[in-house]
């Protein structure tokens, strides 16, 4: 089971979500947060797998929520559900470790994916998600192919089609710890902080095909 905690401040928003999440035999809420704040400490209380996190929120916002969980406690993941479609926040949200963006207009079906897919520890984004992060995310150093190794160039390409570090690891004939150390070189090199960021900066800067 994938146990979620939901996080906005509307109460509609969180009976409905508590409600939506219960048709799904995998995932199950466990708690609900009214603010940033608030989601913070019951993340550290209920440790959850993953966490459904509005953006505008009271006492603190859920970017720097997700800042806080992510720093405080890496092993729970968030998705970020909101009604801002707003370049500045998806490129924000991400680069402060969230997996997944999804307005609140999304589709039961695409919410529950990319609550999975957060869960396994993978990014499922819409592609339009993808697009603008990479039309819009701030201008990074100029990377030139020799930047990262060959083996680092298969784990990106594999990153870039959503593969575990389970998946990569058996296609490369690797250990998972190899892969997470390719991994973190790969976000080092890059200068970015999520997958998702790694995806978008590398088809920007041409070392994947678009």
């Amino acid at each position: 089971m994938i146990r979620v905690l939901i996080a906005d401040d509307h109460m509609v928003v969180r009976e409905g979500l508590h409600t939506i999440l219960e048709v799904a035999e995998d995932l199950v809420p466990v708690g609900e947060a009214s603010d940033g704040a608030e989601a913070v400490r019951l993340a550290g209380e209920l440790l959850p797998d993953v966490v459904l996190m509005d953006l505008r929120m009271p006492n603190m916002d859920g970017i720097e929520a997700i800042r806080q969980i992510k720093a405080l406690y890496p092993d729970v993941e968030i998705v970020i559900l909101t009604t801002y479609d707003d370049d500045e926040y998806i490129v924000r949200g991400l680069q402060a470790g969230a997996r997944g963006y999804l307005l609140k207009d999304a589709g039961r079906q695409a919410l529950f994916e990319s609550i999975r897919a957060a869960a396994r520890g993978e990014s499922l984004l819409p592609s339009a998600v993808v697009d603008r992060v990479v039309a819009h995310l701030a201008r990074p150093r100029p990377i030139v192919q020799d930047t990262l190794s060959r083996r680092e160039q298969e784990v990106l390409a594999l990153l870039a089609q959503g593969a575990a570090n389970k998946e990569i690891a058996a296609q490369l004939h690797i250990t998972e710890r190899t892969v997470k150390a390719h991994v973190t070189s790969i976000f080092n090199k890059l200068g970015v902080n999520s997958r998702a960021e790694a995806v978008a900066v590398a088809l920007r800067s041409g070392l994947l095909p678009a």
